[in-house]
């Protein structure tokens, strides 16, 4: 009968322990961006390249050199202001 008792205290912290990770893990998915945030967000140097600052610096001096921004490739930030 003791044996019992300890397999269920073990089940029942088991169980808790999964249901706060799990609690932990989808919290994490209802965080949602605001506006004012997607701005750093959609920045240039936060691209997954790893000379990303050297491509931005070349893009910036190309742009002023020619006296125009885009036309490189991607889309705008999502603000539907292309």
């Amino acid at each position: 009968m003791t044996g019992r008792i300890v397999r269920n205290r073990c089940l029942r912290l088991v169980a808790a322990g999964g249901l706060l990770a799990l609690l932990g893990l989808a919290s994490g998915c209802t965080s949602a961006v605001r506006a004012y945030q997607r701005e750093r967000l959609t920045d240039r140097i936060m691209s997954f390249q790893a000379d990303a600052k050297a491509t931005a610096r070349r893009m910036k001096t190309l742009e002023s050199r020619e006296g125009s921004t885009g036309g490189s490739g991607g889309a705008g930030g999502g603000c539907a202001c292309n």
